[in-house]
C-alpha cells in the first residue's frame, strides 16, 4: 500500500453549518466528501459508498459502537469507524478518511490521495 499524499487545506464551510450527528456533502477540488460533526470532533470521509457504490455517505447514521464514533451507510447500513475508516461489518473495506480542521470558524479540509 502506499503512502497516503496530502494537498493543501480548502475553507468549506462555516462550523455552524454542520449540525451535531448530521451530515453534510461537500465537493473539495473535484472529490465528494461528506463532512460530520459528532462528539465534539469534526470528520471527513469519501462520499462515496464502498459498497453500495453511490455517492450517499453524507445521508449516513452517525452512532457510534464500543465507544467509536461510527456511520452506517444509507444503502445497506454498513457501519464504518468515523476515526480510522474502517468498515466493522466487512473485513477489507474502509472509507477513505481525509483530515479537517476548524480554523477561524471555518471547516476545512485535506484530502488524502493514495499515490
Amino acid at each position: 500500500m502506499s503512502a497516503p499524499t496530502m494537498v493543501a487545506w480548502t475553507a468549506v464551510c462555516p462550523l455552524d453549518r454542520l449540525d451535531p450527528d448530521r451530515g453534510v456533502a461537500a465537493l473539495v477540488d473535484g472529490v465528494q466528501v461528506a463532512l460530520f460533526r459528532t462528539g465534539g470532533e469534526l470528520y471527513a470521509v469519501d462520499n462515496l459508498d464502498p459498497v453500495g457504490g453511490a455517492h450517499v455517505m453524507s445521508r449516513g447514521i452517525v452512532g457510534s459502537r464500543g465507544g467509536l464514533p461510527t456511520l452506517a451507510s444509507p444503502l445497506h447500513k454498513q457501519v464504518y469507524d468515523l476515526t480510522t475508516g474502517r468498515c466493522l461489518d466487512l473485513p477489507g473495506v474502509a472509507l477513505r478518511r481525509h483530515e479537517v480542521r476548524c480554523r477561524d470558524g471555518l471547516v476545512e479540509v485535506r484530502l488524502r490521495q493514495e499515490e
